[in-house]
């Protein structure tokens, strides 16, 4: 099984940092792909370098501002049953007859 990673060392990407790990690095998400990025803050939107590209993890350096709104990662979320209104006595009519 070859699961390549989406980023490359030495690529620029714009990123959302959406929380901060344990030792203080915040984390973004590429196509479900994790980096780490030293110096920024949970909800920041930011331009990184990818310096190091392991298996399962990234590493990177923030650069300066996005340049683009990145797309935001998140977990699918069950869509809303639809809400309907009973606005019709379907019963009351059969005892009419």
């Amino acid at each position: 099984m070859n699961n390549k990673p989406p980023v490359r060392q030495g690529e620029e990407l714009d990123v959302n940092i959406e929380s901060i790990g344990g030792k203080g690095d915040g984390i973004a998400k590429v196509k479900g792909f994790v980096l780490f990025v030293k110096g920024v803050q949970k909800g920041e939107t930011c331009r990184v370098r990818v310096s190091k590209v392991l298996e399962k993890v990234g590493f990177a350096d923030k650069i300066g501002i996005a340049m683009s709104e990145p797309k935001k990662e998140k977990m699918l979320e069950p869509e809303p049953e639809p809400q309907f209104e009973d606005t019709e006595d379907f019963g009351s009519d059969l005892n009419d007859e």
